[in-house]
């Protein structure tokens, strides 16, 4: 019902810090773009790998490092425990975009505000500092 357009989900897996972005095509090429421009404004220290599941759409995932800087690593086949943090996101972001969500008529502040809110919840794994917190002070860290 959705056609081609999703939400995708990354975490940073030390701070727990959230990004979703609306991805308009789940095309390789479209989805390896949007993912360099939204990576791309943080220093090149934070963003020094990614790690993918097996999905089609990362096919191009070679594009990252000449484009960014970025490595790129999969998990192996059949271990969902490799992404358990980004599948507990994924669960956390489901109380703001059931899966019937409409795609299409969340706008880039409705996504926004869906991350600042996963973010500005304290948790327990992190002292209960919140993500926003947690990904601020590792930042300052590798100035």
């Amino acid at each position: 019902a959705q056609g081609k357009m999703n939400v995708a989900s990354l975490i940073e897996r030390k701070t727990r810090f959230a990004v979703l972005f609306r991805n308009n095509d789940r095309s390789t090429t479209h989805l390896m773009d949007k993912l360099m421009t939204v990576m791309e404004p943080l220093p090149q220290t934070a963003r020094k790998s990614i790690t993918f599941d097996r999905g089609i759409e990362f096919r191009n995932w070679r594009k990252l490092e000449p484009g960014i800087g970025t490595e790129a690593w999969f998990c192996d086949p059949q271990a969902p425990w490799q992404k358990g943090s980004v599948e507990n996101l994924n669960k956390r972001a489901r109380r703001y975009l059931p899966r019937d969500a409409p795609v299409a008529a969340l706008s880039n502040q409705d996504m926004k505000s869906i991350c600042d809110r996963l973010n500005g919840t304290p948790r327990k794994c992190l002292g209960w500092r919140t993500p926003t917190e947690a990904f601020r002070e590792e930042l300052m860290k590798l100035r």
